[in-house]
């Protein structure tokens, strides 16, 4: 039997490390392409001969990222807030209250998860140009927000009824504490690892968003980065070692997000994944 258990544990290892490998094979290349020379037309597999760091600065100026880099922060970091605020509000008495109403707008939610954002496209596009909001930054927080907010709940829900007892906050009833008082102080707390979840899955697609960008954020000033490096790779399709230095560039924040909080993430997931 242990013998049989090595074997399989190994042929998993095997696999793991095989499908690392191919993952990490478009970022091989895109790293030794953001090295390489304008006029290095060398194999994709080969190293560069010299590394040229001033491929980043060329594409940070010519692709205006730093204009790009600040929208989609402020994009980003607002609809996160939003989210993380609304959807632990709204979750906490459709994972407590189990009446028909709740059971109703839980089923709801969840139905709505199902629904494709881009199938709103058209009214909703008419809705911001008659509200006049059409190239700022709170239409497309509240854009990404409402895009989101349906699996935060979902995942908010199943954690609270999965994880927290309901002693806790029994006891702090007893003690004369509100409810608002009872979830801010007692409940919001024991929802790190939820929480650290609903950021990593919403900020990295909000970070990557590009279908509700285009179309609501057409002013250059307001571009965020996948505008803009849709916009540079147009204008640069012959010299992809600029375009693979800014691709490197908008995708770090990010990696290094996901590398802060992945210790939680997992533990999120499967805590709020064990009751629906």
């Amino acid at each position: 039997m242990k013998n049989k258990e090595k074997k399989s544990r190994r042929f998993f290892t095997v696999v793991a490390l095989i499908v690392t490998l191919f993952h990490l094979i478009p970022f091989y290349i895109l790293i030794t392409t953001s090295l390489k020379a304008s006029n290095d037309f060398s194999s994709k597999w080969v190293l560069p001969s010299s590394i040229h760091i001033e491929n980043f600065m060329k594409a940070w100026e010519q692709a205006s990222l730093g204009n790009a880099f600040i929208n989609t922060t402020i994009i980003t970091a607002g609809a996160a807030l939003l989210l993380i605020v609304f959807g632990s509000l709204a979750a906490y008495p459709l994972a407590r209250m189990n009446t028909r109403l709740n059971k109703f707008v839980y089923f709801l939610f969840i139905a709505i998860m199902i629904v494709p954002p881009l199938t709103a496209l058209v009214p909703l596009y008419k809705m911001v140009v008659d509200m006049g909001m059409m190239n700022t930054h709170e239409i497309a927080i509240l854009n990404n927000m409402a895009a989101f907010l349906p699996l935060t709940i979902f995942l908010y829900a199943g954690f609270i009824r999965s994880t927290i007892p309901k002693e806790l906050e029994e006891a702090a009833k007893i003690d004369g504490a509100s409810t608002l008082k009872i979830f801010f102080k007692v409940v919001f707390p024991l929802l790190k690892p939820i929480t650290a979840t609903v950021l990593i899955i919403s900020c990295v697609f909000i970070w990557n968003d590009y279908q509700f960008a285009i179309f609501f954020l057409q002013d250059e000033s307001v571009q965020t980065l996948t505008v803009a490096l849709a916009s540079f790779f147009g204008q640069n399709q012959s010299n992809l070692n600029l375009v693979a230095a800014a691709a490197i560039m908008s995708m770090l924040p990010m990696t290094i997000l996901f590398l802060f909080l992945q210790k939680y993430f997992v533990a999120g997931l499967s805590s709020g994944s064990v009751k629906g």
